[in-house]
């Protein structure tokens, strides 16, 4: 099959329909002691992600997924964590951070402003 007739092809198919209604990367990424950048998971974001996978469950988010991710390239504002499909970022450092997320924008479709990263949240030397 020629390379247009390819493109024109994959153009016209359809995305599947999503297999999680939203993914929830928590950074879990650990460095060592005293490194420049710091870590999410020297920060506490392991046990952050443990709470937030619980705690979904309990209250029964259907199509929500809870995942541990390496480094997610925002250190400095660690612990952070990214929603997709819409791929929101939030600094989280608390269980009632961790349950506003939840309740906001997983439960009521909504955003968290205050923990919200945005494009203005680089990391040094990023820019």
């Amino acid at each position: 099959m020629p390379v247009d007739e390819m493109k024109a092809e994959a153009q016209q198919v359809a995305d599947p329909p999503l297999y999680f209604q939203a993914h929830v990367f928590v950074c879990c990424n650990r460095r060592p002691d005293g490194h420049k950048r710091g870590s999410c998971a020297a920060r506490g974001s392991e046990g952050l992600r443990d709470y937030m996978k619980a705690r979904a469950k309990e209250l029964g988010l259907a199509g929500v997924r809870v995942n541990m991710a390496g480094c997610l390239d925002r250190c400095e504002f660690g612990p952070t964590m990214v929603i997709y499909p819409e791929g929101i970022w939030y600094k989280i450092e608390t269980k009632s951070d961790i349950d506003e997320v939840l309740e906001t924008h997983l439960s009521q479709k909504g955003r968290m402003t205050r923990l919200m990263l945005t494009e203005r949240d680089v990391p040094p030397g990023k820019v």
